[in-house]
């Protein structure tokens, strides 16, 4: 469901505080886990990158959740940003 009320969670968001944070876990360590360069996490924490099939597949392999989660979380994002560019056209 999409939030109307607020801006859904980007998925970086979630994933720093509800899976790095509780595990202590750093952007480093994880780079590490998944393969793939620091950058890539930090600007998908930062809100700079959206999560991708590839990180969502990586993700779910790493923290042992779905590649859907991490996509479901991207998609209220998305759609929740054309439809507000889409209101403010009309």
């Amino acid at each position: 469901m999409i939030p109307t009320h607020r801006e859904p969670t980007h998925p970086g968001e979630i994933l720093l505080t509800e899976f790095l944070e509780p595990l202590g876990m750093s952007q480093v360590a994880l780079a590490k886990k998944m393969g793939v360069s620091l950058q890539r996490i930090n600007t998908l924490i930062n809100g700079k990158r959206g999560m991708t099939a590839e990180s969502a597949l990586l993700l779910a392999r790493a923290f042992k959740t779905t590649p859907e989660f991490w996509m479901n979380l991207q998609m209220a994002s998305d759609l929740y940003w054309a439809q507000h560019k889409l209101q403010r056209a009309a």
